[in-house]
């Protein structure tokens, strides 16, 4: 009788659960997130993980979690990225598995939507775990022109990615905390990213750049990587788009990251693929063999396209083509499974730079390719909701 009713409740849920997503009306933003809550039942596993770790990546898909809370005012998104806080962050403030002396960049981000929570909470283990990572960011290394270091063990390097893990979470706390100051500084790492990295040809950016020129993939004369990684540029648009939310409109330095968003723009136009009006994996080599389009970077230029054309820092043709392509993204990227779930195909899994990650054209097409990364579903969720607005 027991397992008769055992085995009655497990079918109730997952028919619950699965008529979810046929409801009329929902979103692909909620439809998306729904779907992360499926694949990962706790907030820890995202992006595949075994263990609860403090990552970018729970970050990134926590914090789109947040964004459909505010606009559905569903509490479940709010309490899904709440909980992976709440494991990974103890009474004290302090945070698991982080390290600050290993100043790894990427351990920054996950700190943006502890925001969020300490408004709604207020509760301090919140405040002290943002007030440990800017303190991370006073004593980062940097360059010698003021640039952060990707990482410490990645010494004199700037990387895209770099500029979305630290400059959004330091300009809204440059505004939480009246920290006018500190937007000097995030200006800066834009537009030193956009002197070093930056390709005058075809308007596109290196995935990283070496002060010293000594690394194996650096250009002896530039200190530039060898290829436009598609990923590591949507970092940087993104980047732009989420400092600009917080950049005070008075700043003198926004007018300079405004201009660089538009040329970035400009280039990305000129290399989307014809046929689907997405981007490639090797952002300027489409059609060579080996390239394909690739969902996690078409994800982010649909949502800085969107989000920028919505506050008007670019022309609003580009909320045009940020819809186009969206329309594009679900019919050749997205799946929908038997569950009813949707999937994102098409994902780089992981790219970098150093001894055994050169960053040439073989190396970016020969890495792993998976689906539902959260690289790019939580971009995907983030211009779902821009494209609403």
């Amino acid at each position: 009788m027991i397992k008769k009713l055992f085995i009655g409740l497990i079918f109730f849920l997952t028919v619950l659960l699965s008529s979810s997503f046929t409801q009329s009306g929902k979103s692909w933003a909620e439809r998306m997130a729904d779907s992360e809550m499926v694949r990962f039942p706790q907030s820890w596993m995202l992006d595949f993980s075994s263990k609860p770790k403090w990552g970018y990546c729970q970050g990134l898909v926590c914090q789109a979690m947040l964004d459909v809370w505010k606009e559905t005012g569903n509490r479940k998104y709010y309490l899904y990225a709440k909980s992976y806080a709440d494991t990974m962050i103890n009474p004290d403030g302090s945070i698991k598995s982080y390290q600050l002396d290993e100043y790894n960049i990427d351990q920054v981000n996950p700190g943006k939507f502890l925001f969020d929570l300490y408004k709604e909470t207020n509760d301090n283990k919140y405040l002290t775990a943002i007030n440990t990572l800017r303190e991370q960011m006073r004593s980062h290394p940097r360059t010698s022109e003021g640039g952060f270091w990707h990482k410490k063990r990645y010494p004199w390097q700037m990387w895209l990615d770099g500029l979305y893990m630290g400059t959004p979470f330091l300009a809204q706390y440059a505004k939480e905390f009246n920290d006018t100051a500190l937007f000097t500084d995030v200006v800066n790492q834009i537009v030193l990213i956009d002197r070093h990295n930056k390709d005058s040809k075809t308007g596109l950016y290196y995935h990283g750049w070496d002060e010293k020129h000594v690394q194996n993939w650096a250009n002896p004369q530039t200190g530039q990587s060898p290829c436009f990684w598609g990923r590591s540029i949507g970092w940087y648009a993104m980047a732009m788009v989420d400092v600009l939310e917080f950049l005070p409109q008075n700043h003198p330095g926004r007018k300079d990251v405004i201009q660089i968003l538009n040329g970035l723009f400009l280039a990305l136009e000129k290399y989307k693929d014809k046929q689907t009006g997405l981007w490639y994996q090797v952002t300027d080599q489409g059609g060579r063999k080996g390239n394909y389009i690739e969902a996690t970077c078409s994800a982010m230029y649909i949502y800085a396209y969107a989000k920028a054309a919505n506050n008007g820092w670019v022309d609003k043709k580009y909320f045009s083509l940020a819809q186009k392509a969206f329309k594009n993204y679900i019919k050749y990227l997205i799946r929908v499974e038997p569950d009813k779930t949707v999937a994102i195909k098409n994902c780089c899994a992981v790219a970098g730079l150093s001894e055994d990650r050169p960053g040439t054209y073989e190396y970016y097409i020969s890495e792993k390719v998976r689906d539902n990364d959260p690289k790019a579903t939580g971009p995907f969720i983030m211009a779902a909701l821009e494209l609403k607005k």
